[in-house]
């Protein structure tokens, strides 16, 4: 049976607490993030995202994992058997600058088959069988991906080089003979019909199944939380529906980080994400998941996703889903725009965890955003840490607008969304709040929480008073971190 992971540790960098593999700024990086690979195998997680999209990534890394750790996987873990180490590659539609980094992580698809291979010996699986492809709107960005891979990289193994040699003569065979793309789909018109990419990519390909990644922190971070719960549970639908159409199994996997505001899955409230997204097969475990608790609460936090079994999706009515996503969606862009120039200025002050280079989320891809047109913004973890390190929690952006008919609509398809608010707001700063958002706000606070966390308060009160003030700011720069050890998460 093939391997389809159920616990999938990424390296968003969304801990309040660094790394143990990380340097001594706190920044997780190189040779880090290959012991970081081992750690969390060993703890439990059955797949590893290997990530150039926004960051370097070691595209050595399965040669550092078998040769670093050789006992490990020969003996208790098999590589591409028992864990799948999968890569994210940019897409070259959108990350122009980095679209050359896409093709040497394909590059290095065959030459890990190649490493495994004289590690294992014969019958050994591939290391590396498949690659996700972020910010995804097309079937024909994924075919693209498997076409340039099977015709170009193991294609070229044919081609004659000088004297009658061809390539595969002169280096040897390119394996495997193909991989599988994983769509990762991140805006709301495609996560509102990403059925309509997966059905045009799978059409006459004989696959056994298809796995489909959607996103849950960009929708946050363009839409509000709100909106991006229920485009998510509109996705999840559809694909169900899919599958039931096709029988073919599709598993989706779920992008939800520790914050209430991107998806509230930590190590001690997994239930309330199996019961959010119980079609859902995979889960990712962030940073802050893995690095802001003991060990053996992160561990029995995986153990109790990969006890899951996935069943039928919540069912939503998709019209009256979509008029409450636009009347949030706007209400939440346009407190956005207020804040622009706080969250900047707040987010040069948030520690960094991963060696990333400078990536900012979707308003900053030049997409056409009603009324967000040229804004730009941190990455979502940036954006979220800014907004509570002052006490402004970013889930509350949006609520002014719904009336009850609304909310008893959302309770019915979100049956978390009181407990996820109830957990943000309570690092609410009342008089933050108040200065930057109104009354009204206040008034939507004072319905989901009736406590506050005052240490927070105090921290993000000292923050604030430093916001503009640059001199003032460096001294208060831990401040950041402390509030955020609170949280047990960065953003």
């Amino acid at each position: 049976m093939p391997l389809i992971p159920k616990v999938m540790s990424t390296q968003h960098p969304d801990n309040a607490s660094p790394a143990p593999f990380a340097d001594d700024t706190g920044v997780l990086r190189g040779d880090g993030e290959v012991e970081e690979a081992v750690d969390v195998f060993a703890l439990g997680c059955d797949e590893q995202m290997w990530d150039s999209e926004g960051k370097e990534a070691d595209n050595q890394v399965v040669r550092k994992l078998l040769t670093g750790y050789p006992d490990f996987f020969q003996d208790d873990i098999r590589l591409g058997a028992d864990v799948a180490l999968t890569l994210r590659v940019p897409n070259p539609r959108v990350e122009r600058d980095m679209r050359k980094s896409m093709v040497e992580a394909l590059q290095s698809v065959s030459s890990s088959w190649d490493m495994a291979e004289g590690f294992y010996g014969d019958g050994h699986v591939a290391p590396i069988q498949e690659v996700i492809l972020p910010l995804t709107t097309s079937a024909e960005e994924l075919s693209m991906v498997e076409a340039y891979y099977r015709k170009v990289i193991v294609g070229q193994e044919d081609q004659a080089v000088l004297g009658g040699q061809s390539v595969k003569d002169w280096v040897g065979e390119f394996y495997p003979k193909s991989i599988r793309v994983i769509p990762l789909i991140e805006d709301m018109e495609h996560l509102f019909y990403c059925d309509l990419i997966v059905e045009e990519y799978l059409r006459d390909r004989d696959l056994p199944y298809q796995r489909v990644f959607l996103a849950r922190s960009d929708p946050a971070l363009n839409y509000g939380m709100v909106a991006a719960e229920l485009i998510l549970k509109v996705g999840l639908l559809r694909l169900h529906n899919l599958e039931v159409k096709l029988g073919l199994p599709l598993y989706p996997i779920i992008g939800a980080g520790s914050a209430p505001f991107r998806g509230h899955l930590g190590p001690t409230n997994v239930e309330r994400s199996l019961a959010e997204y119980p079609s859902a097969q995979t889960f990712t475990v962030q940073s802050a998941f893995k690095y802001d608790y003991d060990r053996d609460t992160v561990r029995d936090g995986i153990a109790k996703i990969l006890a899951h079994e996935r069943t039928d999706p919540v069912f939503i009515d998709q019209d009256r889903a979509k008029e409450i996503i636009d009347k949030s969606t706007e209400e939440y862009q346009a407190r956005v725009r207020d804040l622009t120039g706080v969250i900047t200025s707040v987010s040069a002050h948030v520690p960094r965890r991963r060696e990333r280079k400078m990536h900012v989320g979707l308003f900053g891809y030049g997409r056409s955003l009603d009324g967000v047109g040229g804004v730009t913004l941190p990455r979502a973890i940036g954006f979220a840490a800014s907004l509570y390190s002052i006490g402004v929690p970013p889930e509350l952006l949006g609520l002014a607008c719904l009336d009850e008919s609304d909310l008893e609509f959302i309770r019915d398809v979100y049956p978390n969304m009181d407990e996820d608010l109830r957990v943000a707001l309570s690092f609410t700063n009342e008089r933050n709040v108040r200065e930057l958002l109104g009354d009204t706000y206040m008034s939507v606070v004072g319905q989901f929480t009736d406590e506050l966390d005052r240490v927070h308060e105090g921290l993000t009160s000292a923050i604030w008073a430093s916001v503009g003030n640059e001199e003032m700011a460096t001294h208060r720069f831990h401040f950041v971190e402390e509030a955020a050890q609170l949280r047990h998460f960065l953003g």
